[in-house]
């Protein structure tokens, strides 16, 4: 019979966020022990570092805005055919869990808390998967509100978000029968930082370690230790809510574990996301299938991610990786919210360069990754470069 395969789909964790990757801040017990059990896709890129227009992109194989997501407020059309669809011709079930952040929303409303928690996602909305049982937005890290298949209208259910989603999934897969395709999707560790992590207490913000572009001077650096002391926390409580959810399902089941993009904070003085730069765009992928374990440092873009796990469904010890050495991303609007990036760009990253375009198609940032990983250098502007930069600009405007 074909594999039962899952994804997890995380908000705002950083690639480098965890112990695996070096953190030393990071205690990610479950996903390193994961880790050594997966491919580890080291140079994983978000196609765009923005959660609905990640999410459409993940489900649909298709970037925004062809993906029907232009704004940050628009819904997923109706008509758009996802993984859930593809996997049904492949005679899976599909459920989702979770956040979905792919529907309609009042852009008057407060981002944070009930009014958008509460929103009900009409069935010819929720991508085509036959259990559905989530919640639009909202933020509430705790004490979540849930509808879908057999919840028509929402309940709050006492607890952490990661514990009650993670939860609720394990108790609805251990009674499907398979195979089985899913998507467990969790908000953590997205912001309020300072809400409770299910009793993981936050981490003193003078002892933890800054990344090496987060400026010296300026706020950045304290803002940033009071953002992340909540942020590891919030990683620390879902790692454990995902260690707790995995335990609980077949061994051989393919699990794809990600996040829809990373957060900044306070490297180059920004924070958020939107931003071309790796704390924003890199993100976790572990991929665990059976006789696939390695480290894949080749650039992989998770809007390839519907094409690799259709060749899970039918490999039974290896995986194919799609892609052709280089990793595109994009942001196709501006999200006029405090802190995100203030303009639209494109851009190409390889596994030593990565070159940005402004949103009149100019160079606005060139890096050489392989000598400045940090991204300290930017050498757009690089006459010795110009002939590099034309050639990694012909492939920025190349369909994906």
């Amino acid at each position: 019979m074909p594999p039962n395969i899952l994804w997890i789909v995380t908000t705002q964790w950083r690639a480098q966020a965890c112990g695996y990757s070096g953190d030393p801040n990071a205690r990610t017990p479950c996903l390193d022990a994961l880790a050594a059990e997966s491919a580890n896709f080291t140079q994983a890129v978000t196609p765009h570092p923005f959660g609905p227009f990640a999410r459409a992109a993940m489900l649909t194989g298709v970037p925004s805005p062809e993906n029907g997501i232009r704004d940050y407020f628009d819904p997923l059309p109706p008509g758009a055919r996802t993984i859930a669809h593809d996997m049904r011709d492949r005679s899976y079930s599909t459920a989702f869990f979770g956040k979905w952040h792919l529907y309609r929303r009042d852009s008057r409303a407060k981002l944070t808390g009930e009014e958008h928690a509460r929103i009900v996602v009409p069935p010819e909305y929720r991508g085509g998967f036959d259990f559905w049982e989530g919640f639009e937005s909202g933020f509430q890290l705790n004490n979540p509100w849930l509808h879908g298949s057999r919840l028509p209208l929402p309940v709050r259910f006492d607890g952490y978000q990661s514990d009650v989603v993670c939860g609720r999934a394990s108790e609805t897969l251990r009674a499907l029968g398979g195979p089985w395709f899913a998507v467990v999707s969790l908000e953590a560790p997205h912001p309020p930082y300072d809400a409770p992590a299910a009793g993981v207490r936050a981490r003193d913000p003078g002892a933890l370690a800054l990344r090496g572009n987060v400026p010296a001077g300026g706020g950045a650096g304290e803002r940033a230790r009071l953002e992340l002391a909540g942020y590891y926390a919030h990683i620390e409580a879902t790692d454990r809510s995902i260690g707790g959810l995995l335990s609980s399902l077949p061994r051989d089941t393919r699990i794809v574990l990600t996040s829809v993009h990373g957060d900044m904070h306070g490297s180059h003085g920004l924070f958020r996301k939107g931003w071309p730069h790796e704390e924003s765009i890199r993100v976790p992928l572990l991929v665990r299938v059976p006789g696939a374990v390695r480290r894949e440092d080749a650039p992989f873009s998770l809007l390839h991610l519907a094409r690799m796990t259709a060749g899970l469904a039918g490999a039974p010890a290896a995986h194919p990786v799609p892609g052709d050495g280089l990793a595109r991303m994009s942001m196709p609007s501006v999200v006029r919210l405090p802190d995100q990036c203030d303009r639209i760009w494109t851009g190409v990253r390889t596994a030593a360069r990565k070159l940005v375009l402004d949103g009149l198609g100019a160079p606005w940032l060139f890096y050489d990754l392989d000598e400045d990983p940090l991204e300290m250098r930017n050498l757009s502007g690089d006459p010795s470069r110009a002939g590099e930069i034309a050639g990694l600009g012909r492939m920025v405007r190349c369909p994906s």
